[in-house]
């Protein structure tokens, strides 16, 4: 769920804070990008950093030259409560690192380009659908779906049979799509459930964790600063 880059991001953002020095997001997120894939050499993307630096809801796009353009998704206020009270945040009771399937997914990228045009479509479509007021929330819902399926084909790590089986639960019981955060093979996957079926997804999970959250904007802040 971009928990590496979040921390990076967090801890570049307490660092620079200490030395009294202010930075801007497209700072910090060029040096977290620098230190994860560089310094680190861990097999990570540069979107989770972009995420964890800005906050809120963006259409990201990365050129090839490695410039990175970041816009704000203008949704209206009570469309985007109704997209937060239909998400499900569940934790699928698998530890991993991430690491293993972003890396396989690297190494099966001349084999996945089809796929990979085909997810990169899908946020045209899910940004119509977000930002359009006739729209009906649930298509988002569907290309979450959508999503999942092709990303599963990316790499054999995406998924395991106790994620499947999650999965289909969710759907089963009033869930209308979903996938999974971060590279795969475990942590946490978002589902979109209509607020009058989550009772019942909940029932069904039984152990499973279900954590609550609020969409935020700001990205990485110092809370607070007192300077000695």
């Amino acid at each position: 769920m971009g928990s590496s880059s979040s921390f990076t991001v967090g801890l570049l953002n307490t660092i620079y804070a200490l030395e009294g020095r202010k930075i801007s997001k497209e700072e910090i997120t060029e040096k977290t990008i620098y230190i994860e894939q560089e310094l680190i050499k861990e097999n990570v993307g540069s979107q989770d950093q972009v995420f964890a630096a800005h906050g809120g809801f963006n259409l990201i796009e990365f050129s090839t030259s490695g410039d990175i353009s970041v816009e704000p998704v203008i949704i209206k206020p009570d469309r985007l409560k109704i997209l937060e009270k239909s998400l499900m945040l569940v934790f699928t009771g698998i530890s991993r690192m991430a690491t293993v399937a972003a890396g396989d997914k690297i190494k099966n990228i001349p084999n996945n380009i089809d796929y990979l045009f085909k997810i990169k479509n899908l946020v045209d479509d899910a940004y119509k659908v977000i930002t359009s007021p006739g729209k009906n929330l649930c298509e988002f819902g569907e290309l979450l779906n959508e999503t999942w399926k092709l990303k599963k084909r990316l790499s054999n790590e995406v998924s395991t049979p106790k994620i499947d089986e999650l999965y289909d639960t969710v759907i089963k019981n009033g869930g209308i799509g979903g996938k999974l955060c971060g590279a795969g093979g475990g942590g946490f996957m978002l589902f979109f459930v209509e607020p009058e079926n989550q009772a019942k997804v909940k029932e069904s999970l039984n152990n499973n964790l279900c954590v609550s959250f609020n969409f935020d904007f700001s990205g990485s802040k110092i809370i607070v600063y007192n300077p000695s």
